[in-house]
This record gives C-alpha cells, sequence and structure tokens, in this order.
C-alpha cells in the first residue's frame, strides 16, 4: 500500500495528528491489508466487517484497541480512498467502565524504594508527584523544570496541548541530587543515547519490577501513578477542577 499509505501520511500531517496517532493509525491499517491480502481500494464494507470480526473473535482484542482499528480505517476510506459511505454504519463499541486501580501512600513509597536506579526512580517519582502520563515523563527536558516558580512545563500533551503541572518541593530537592550525578542533556531522562529518552517500555518494565518487588499484588501499572496522584490530592482535599487543570483533562467528566 506505499501510495495509500504516503496519502495517508500527508492527510495525517495536514490535520495535525500527533506521531502517536499517526503510528497507530498507519499500523492497523496495514495490518489490515496484511490480513486481506489485497490493496484497500479493492475491498469494501463486507471485507472491513470480516477483519473487525476476526480481531473480536481470534485476537480477542480489547474494547479499545477495536475502536482504534476502526477510527483508522474510518480516516482511510473517508479522507485517502474518499469512501466514506462504505464505513459509517460500523459502529464503534461501548468502553467498559472499570475503576482505576490506586495505590496507597505506602505502596507508593514502596515501589520507590524498590528501584535502585536512581534515573529510573526519578522517573516513576515525577509521574506520581505531578500527576504525569508515561509520554510525558519521557518527553521532559531539563528546561522544563522550573525552579523559581515551582511548575513543571509539560509540553505537547495529550491532545497536543501545554499546561503547567505543581513541582514538589521534595522532588525539586531529588531532581537536584540526580541533575549533580547525571548531568542530562537534551532529555531530562535520557536512553542509552544521550539524543533520544528513555523508552517507555524500560519505565513500563522498571515499574512492574518494583511493584512485584515491593510485595503489591494489585493490577497496577505505571498509569496508576498518575491515579493516585489525583486520588490523594482529592482525598487531601484538593478541588476537584484544580486536579482536572493539573491532569490536563479538557472535561471534569473524564476526571
Amino acid at each position: 500500500m506505499g501510495q495509500v499509505k504516503d496519502r495517508m501520511e500527508s492527510e495525517m500531517k495536514l490535520r495535525g495528528f500527533s506521531p502517536h496517532t499517526s503510528r497507530c493509525y498507519l499500523g492497523c491499517a496495514k495490518d489490515f491489508v496484511r490480513y486481506m491480502r489485497r490493496p484497500p481500494a479493492e475491498l469494501g464494507t463486507e471485507e472491513i466487517r470480516n477483519y473487525l470480526l476476526y480481531l473480536l473473535n481470534e485476537r480477542q482484542v480489547s474494547s479499545s484497541y477495536f475502536n482504534q482499528a476502526l477510527a483508522a480505517l474510518r480516516f482511510l476510506y473517508q479522507h485517502v480512498l474518499e469512501r466514506g459511505w462504505e464505513i459509517e454504519k460500523i459502529h464503534f463499541q461501548k468502553k467498559l467502565r472499570r475503576l482505576p486501580v490506586v495505590l496507597s501512600t505506602q505502596e507508593v513509597q514502596s515501589i520507590f524504594t524498590a528501584v535502585r536506579n536512581l534515573k529510573h526512580r526519578l522517573g516513576l517519582m515525577t509521574s506520581y508527584a505531578a500527576g504525569l502520563r508515561l509520554s510525558e515523563v519521557i518527553s521532559l527536558q531539563p528546561h522544563d523544570i522550573d525552579s523559581s516558580r515551582m511548575l513543571i512545563r509539560v509540553r505537547e500533551g495529550k491532545g497536543r496541548k501545554d499546561r503547567y503541572c505543581p513541582l514538589a518541593q521534595s522532588l525539586l530537592l531529588s531532581l537536584r541530587d540526580y541533575w549533580k550525578i547525571h548531568r542530562p542533556g537534551l532529555w531530562l531522562f535520557p536512553g542509552r543515547i544521550d539524543q533520544v529518552h528513555i523508552s517507555p517500555r524500560s519505565l513500563q518494565h522498571v515499574f512492574q519490577k518494583a511493584r512485584i518487588k515491593a510485595g503489591i499484588h494489585k493490577p497496577a501499572s505505571f498509569h496508576s501513578l498518575r491515579h493516585s496522584f489525583a486520588t490523594h490530592l482529592l482525598e487531601a482535599g484538593t478541588g476537584i477542577h484544580h486536579i482536572r487543570l493539573f491532569l490536563g483533562h479538557r472535561s471534569i467528566q473524564t476526571t
């Protein structure tokens, strides 16, 4: 799907899609073509339905992945192949509304204690102390830490929105100790090569390894640090509207 891929990339760039969304949409489109073994221009509604049923029945994907695949195919057929009427009648699935996993303050501290590597530990601590997403933590640069105003600048968070998050005094002191030892360059948390930030999988692996080492059996993930940040603020009496701003949510319903 060489030409179709190029056109799809161009259309997403014109619409200002984030690099993450563009990669996801292209990946879903490529998977669809590999499964069908035919160019997308030769395929129609029946083939799209069969592919989506294959995702549900054989691969047993989540509703989130299903909706992402459908959104990618909608974009492909509506804006690239200009045959949107063939896919408009296929509906998105309702997402399950599960309660987030929240860690206690003691559990959070035990996870931090279980991480020996200073850079990795600071990556986890920064997520919890400021309520940052994993993608936001790894994208931080040293100048995003504004110690004079006690703020952390998040550049192009979800929805490509910038925002400021509070910088806790305890986190600032830990970051200063980290700075003295590692002297990071372009990225606050670099990978093995200084010009590239640490990979999201690395921090996810660090979190899970620390969770197990700390003896925590909750099905927590790295994102649970963000949920715990918000919940602990709420329990401490912080207003929900302030928490919404810290998290970067557009709607109070999301918070």
